[in-house]
């Protein structure tokens, strides 16, 4: 695994009518979803009730899945914020072991409020490793482990501990979610990384 640099970086520089049509955009898009869901987003849809012309939105998002990537960005960016320079157990300033049960106690809250979201922008599973935010989350896990004194093979580890962290996105929708709610996940989570670092 190679080192990276985990610091969530600004976005870029933008136009101020492209930043205002960006952010009108996003605003729209979420209160579609808070409407009727994620199925009920479409791109002409969103062009329609932001009063925008469809090529404006293609142009900002690229695609459906662009825009899904666009409305979990903001979500990204604050649970980065928050476990890289928050207030401990999150961030800095508790023991390694703490920071890493509240780590994962805080992307299983994230992940199952977002799942169908996520699941709409998923990524192809070979370029899922590209993705910056998958790369900073599996960093800060790898660098929890080894400040905590992991043995063994510490980044098969990391890459291990991220995985049971997706595997709620691969819950089917329905009794299966219901009987393992995000309360199990979370305590599952903290039993497993003790035994593992005890």
């Amino acid at each position: 695994m190679d080192p990276l640099d985990p610091r969530v970086r600004p976005p870029a520089a933008e136009r101020s009518d492209a930043a205002r049509n960006r952010s009108l955009l996003i605003d729209c898009a979420r209160r579609i979803i808070a409407e009727d869901g994620v199925a009920g987003l479409t791109m002409d849809r969103l062009s329609t009730e932001a009063g925008v012309g469809k090529g404006t939105v293609f142009r900002r998002f690229g695609s459906r899945a662009g825009l899904f990537q666009a409305l979990l960005d903001h979500v990204e960016r604050d649970f980065q914020g928050r476990f890289l320079s928050g207030p401990p157990p999150l961030g800095p300033g508790a023991p390694p072991v703490e920071r890493l049960v509240a780590f994962g106690r805080a992307r299983i809250e994230i992940l199952a409020t977002q799942v169908d979201l996520l699941r709409a922008a998923e990524e192809p599973a070979e370029s899922r490793h590209s993705i910056p935010a998958r790369r900073v989350t599996e960093v800060h896990i790898l660098t929890l482990l080894r400040q905590a004194g992991a043995e063994g093979d510490v980044p098969i580890l990391a890459f291990e501990l991220l995985a049971v962290l997706e595997a709620i996105l691969l819950l089917p929708p329905g009794p299966t979610a219901e009987t393992l709610p995000r309360e199990r996940l979370a305590d599952g989570w903290e039993h497993l990384v003790r035994r593992l670092l005890a």
